[in-house]
């Protein structure tokens, strides 16, 4: 394990981290709000740490393998965490450090769980500094540093394949810096674009900014109590778009850029995402067509919440916790299938799904035909038995995962089953919003400190897609060889 350049990379972290709140500092100060000296406190904090780290581990050799990989993941993730909550914290806008992790934690796993139950009379820069947290989240600060910070690594693809959501992860260029410095582009463009239409629209500059941060993360930290049901249905559509956009996976887009229109035309995931999409919308419209009565709000409303869970946003226009049982079960089917590989979006995701379903029809065809050689192919090529491997076992990790996490917050918690359930699948998953006391009106505020911290870690779980956190924490892996 080569220690310095784990704890070098980690101080990058931090310093990059003070300088992202120096955004939010400005937010505060252009509104002449006390919580600037939360932020200045904040970001002191985290350049010091920073600047400590880098100065007493320089690294005699700066390669970065895969344990390494996982190391800085881990750990700059929780350090992210931490330091995060501090403004939060101080500026008294959640009293309790335990609430300001969870929602700090939420805020940068894109997850937008929260505990706090008045939101609109947060200061200004508490606000875009919550929303903030789902952009930075979203695409990844250690692929955002790999894009701004000049040779942080070598093999920093072990860092990429780390953070990325997804069973794989592959260069688009040969050089991974150059691979996270398009990724960014294509990012920061689509969410330039939101803006200017949601600007079109009638929000506000800030608004505009806030609400574009949380779909682009696919987070759903929104402004206003009641979350987007209180805006036209034009800036509802928008947001749906984008829901949806960001939820693809992003190998797609370059791929556009570079005019392969076929090869996005015949991805298989994509056409499965679209289909599942589709197919949700429709049936959930029927089965909720007479609480809202006209089509047009029918599947405004039925388009929004199907995008915002399936893209894991969280984003809410009407309460779909009064939906009939069905709908209510289509809703936790779409929390665990997610979005794409490559994508904002979490959840088990979709290219893992189709593998899934691939290797079990594969199966009853050898069960059939015992002598038959069958592969199992995705985006028309070949899947190795390795990927297929991973597949298997990070399903199996999966839901062991989630049934451990129920039983342990089911110890103490006094909700039900349907509650408990839908929260540690709406966390682990990235979502926010479960079902029962933790539905779209209402938080997580009704759960205990010690439910609070283990719905954070099965969202740093889900987040990071358990293997970089259980590995990297793990004390056999800091074993010199």
């Amino acid at each position: 394990m080569n220690r310095r350049m784990v704890l070098n990379t980690i101080g990058h972290i931090a310093v990059t981290e003070s300088a992202l709140m120096l955004l939010p500092l400005f937010i505060s100060l252009l509104y002449g709000e006390k919580a600037v000296w939360s932020f200045a406190v904040s970001a002191s904090v985290a350049l010091v740490l920073g600047l400590l780290l880098r100065f007493f581990s320089k690294p005699s050799t700066r390669v970065i393998y895969a344990k390494e990989g996982f190391a800085i993941v881990a750990f700059a993730w929780l350090l992210m965490s931490l330091l995060g909550a501090l403004p939060f914290y101080l500026s008294g806008s959640i009293p309790s450090f335990v609430d300001a992790i969870f929602e700090t934690v939420s805020g940068f796993t894109t997850t937008g769980a929260s505990v706090l139950t008045e939101i609109e009379s947060l200061p200004k820069g508490i606000l875009f500094w919550r929303s903030f947290t789902h952009w930075v989240g979203g695409m990844g600060v250690l692929v955002f540093v790999m894009a701004l910070v000049p040779n942080v690594a070598d093999r920093s693809m072990n860092i990429m394949r780390a953070e990325m959501p997804g069973p794989t992860v592959g260069k688009l260029l040969p050089k991974a810096r150059d691979t996270a410095k398009i990724l960014y582009i294509i990012y920061v463009v689509m969410t330039l674009v939101e803006i200017i239409l949601l600007l079109f629209g009638g929000m506000s500059l800030f608004e505009s900014v806030v609400h574009a941060f949380g779909t682009a993360g696919t987070g759903g930290f929104g402004i206003k109590n009641d979350s987007i049901a209180s805006y036209s249905a034009y800036l509802q559509w928008i947001i749906t778009v984008f829901m949806l956009l960001f939820s693809v996976n992003f190998n797609l887009y370059y791929l556009l850029l570079t005019k392969k229109f076929k090869s996005v035309l015949k991805s298989t995931e994509l056409l499965f995402f679209g289909g599942f999409v589709l197919i949700s919308v429709i049936v959930i419209s029927v089965n909720v067509y007479s609480i809202y009565g006209t089509l047009s709000d029918t599947l405004r409303h039925t388009s929004f919440q199907v995008s915002s869970i399936v893209s894991t946003t969280g984003y809410a226009t009407v309460d779909f916790n009064q939906w009939p049982e069905l709908s209510k079960s289509i809703i936790l089917l779409l929390m665990v299938v997610g979005g794409c590989a490559g994508s904002t979006a979490g959840g088990l995701k979709v290219s893992r799904v189709i593998i899934l379903l691939k290797s079990i029809y594969r199966e009853i065809k050898r069960l059939l035909h015992p002598r038959s050689v069958r592969t199992v192919n995705m985006e028309l090529k070949r899947v190795d038995e390795q990927t297929l491997n991973g597949v298997y076992s990070y399903f199996a990790i999966y839901i062991v995962i989630i049934i451990g996490l129920y039983v342990i917050i089911s110890i103490e918690s006094v909700f039900d089953m349907q509650t408990n359930l839908s929260a540690v699948l709406a966390c682990f998953n990235n979502v926010g919003p479960g079902l029962g006391a933790v539905g779209p009106t209402s938080n997580y505020a009704v759960y205990s400190d010690f439910s609070k911290i283990v719905l954070s870690l099965a969202m740093l779980l889900g987040r990071l897609e358990i293997f970089p956190l259980l590995l990297g924490l793990n004390p056999l892996m800091w074993k010199k060889k």
